[in-house]
């Protein structure tokens, strides 16, 4: 499948580049689960799963805003999303995820990884929810994106 711009060449989508950032992303959930409970004494008697947790978090972002630039360069005719914030509602745009998902990954006071940071800083109490809520939301991105990939080529599998 490719668009073509006025001026542009096709854009084409690199399926085997985005089921590797799947697979890397799947990984990365379950790390995250296999920490455990995150509780405030865990994490101050434990600072390397605080530092373990913003840095599979910022994977995850970083993950999601390559497949998201990917795939809107060649779905969307405007400029590919320039911030990791921006790439979730162009993806939205682009049909790759559904609404919800693009504001629940892009929240409003920032990403989950900086989020986490935040917290560790000043209420570590705080980090669970955000990293349940940045699970949750990874699982369902690498379910729609996978969703997404089997449409658009039924041939392959993710």
């Amino acid at each position: 499948m490719t668009t073509s711009r006025a001026g542009a060449a096709p854009v084409t989508v690199d399926r085997t580049a985005i089921e590797h950032r799947l697979i890397t992303m799947r990984k990365s959930v379950v790390q995250l689960d296999s920490l455990g409970r995150l509780d405030s004494a865990r994490l101050e008697n434990d600072p390397g799963t605080g530092l373990a947790l913003e840095r599979v978090l910022a994977l995850l972002n970083d993950l999601a805003f390559a497949i998201n630039r990917q795939v809107c360069a060649r779905e969307l005719d405007e400029r590919p999303p320039q911030t990791p914030t921006a790439s979730f509602g162009a993806a939205e745009r682009a049909g790759l995820i559904g609404a919800e998902l693009a504001a629940a990954l892009a929240p409003a006071d920032g990403p989950h990884h900086v989020l986490v940071q935040l917290c560790l800083d000043a209420a570590p109490e705080d980090v669970a929810a955000v990293v349940s809520a940045a699970l949750s939301g990874y699982r369902e991105y690498v379910r729609q994106v996978t969703d997404w990939i089997t449409v658009s080529a039924p041939d392959r599998v993710v």
